[in-house]
């Protein structure tokens, strides 16, 4: 289902494990139980990687759910369908360490890339305060070939 993104900032405010919510969203899709309930949501938006940012990938930069088994794995699965649907070419998204990605493999994403742990973004000339995830190694994930 389609969500506001206000409502899918909120969501992910009071769900999420480690992170706020995004600045911003191209779109964002959710998961409803058969009485409308909202219990998950995936916010898709354009990369945070700069060199990603081509204009025809997208990244999901966060999902969040109540615990309702195979949701995550839904979301990315209709994320990707979204996103093709709007002439996109490419989806990526990002796990910590720690994480074992299985909704990912669950939705026929693989993985691309092993990210090192980062020193964080802070640097004199632009100083920034910590969220808790710097010194993480990520891995990178690819949603399946477009078809």
């Amino acid at each position: 289902m389609p969500v506001k993104q206000k409502d899918a900032k909120a969501f992910v405010t009071e769900w999420h494990r480690h992170h706020k919510p995004p600045a911003g969203a191209v779109f964002c899709v959710g998961a409803a139980d058969d009485d409308g309930v909202l219990r998950a949501v995936a916010m898709v938006g354009r990369p945070v990687a700069r060199m990603l940012d081509n204009g025809q990938t997208l990244e999901v930069t966060r999902t969040a759910t109540d615990g309702t088994v195979n949701a995550n794995s839904l979301l990315y699965g209709a994320a990707w369908r979204a996103a093709k649907a709007l002439g996109y070419t490419r989806l990526v998204t990002y796990t910590q360490a720690g994480e074992s990605g299985a909704s990912l493999r669950g939705a026929g994403w693989r993985v691309i890339a092993q990210r090192a742990p980062r020193r964080g973004w802070s640097c004199p000339s632009r100083p920034r305060e910590s969220h808790g995830t710097d010194r993480i190694a990520r891995t990178l994930w690819e949603a399946p070939a477009a078809s």
